[in-house]
């Protein structure tokens, strides 16, 4: 990480650096679409394995060059082998270090994961409330088995991938609208898009609903449980 950022490699992960390159993206994809897909795949699963900050705009990448469906098979298939890579880190004696660094942050999880893993690993990927990072690493120090890990990781960042993928689907036209309007500022950076306006009220609350209803077994498991309580 200090050495990507001492190189100034930096200066290429932004929406910026997207509009100016998007030609050579398009380029690099029509020459060789094996050795596209391969090296976003590996530059994808190492940026979540080295908990790197710009994974969303990486994604924006990939529905970009991919478009909308295959740019989130493949970020879901990179993330998910990434955060496996730190999970099984944190299991094994290299991953003290990580341990100790989550500690004071992941026993707010400890009811939820003993409750049920699943659900609750599942809910904590549909809402990003706590850091990626953190999240990769809590299920491993209460002994979340691999299996429900790599699924529950797997289908819960689909809703947010998919969201962050269509935008860089969209990217295109818009490109090409700003050209037509300002010919020439894609190679000057001198394009206007914002993010913001492309993830719509309907994206978002899809995913708030599909977070929602990832919680719906934990919430009957303990209202049946607080119910035998009471009897």
């Amino acid at each position: 990480m200090a050495a990507f950022y001492a190189a100034g490699l930096n200066d290429y992960i932004s929406l910026d650096a997207i509009i100016r390159n998007n030609e050579r993206l398009r380029e690099a994809l029509e020459d060789n679409l094996a050795a596209t897909v391969a090296a976003y795949l590996g530059i994808y699963a190492l940026a979540v394995a080295v908990s790197f900050p710009g994974a969303s705009l990486i994604t924006i990448v990939g529905g970009f060059l991919f478009g909308a469906v295959l740019g989130t098979a493949l970020t879901v298939v990179a993330a998910t082998a990434g955060a496996t890579v730190i999970f099984l880190a944190a299991k094994s004696s290299l991953g003290g270090v990580l341990r100790e660094r989550a500690g004071r942050f992941a026993q707010r999880f400890a009811e939820g994961f003993n409750e049920n893993a699943f659900n609750y690993l599942l809910f904590l990927r549909l809402v990003p409330l706590f850091p990626f990072w953190l999240v990769n690493v809590a299920p491993a120090i209460f002994d979340v088995p691999l299996r429900v890990y790599v699924i529950a990781t797997a289908v819960g960042i689909i809703p947010g991938t998919f969201a962050y993928t269509l935008v860089g689907d969209s990217l295109g036209g818009l490109i090409a609208a700003q050209e037509r309007a300002n010919p020439g500022c894609a190679d000057a950076g001198t394009c206007q898009i914002e993010l913001g306006a492309l993830l719509t009220p309907g994206v978002i609350a899809a995913i708030v609903a599909l977070s929602v209803a990832a919680l719906i077994p934990v919430a009957l498991k303990r209202w049946r449980k607080a119910k035998g309580a009471a009897r």
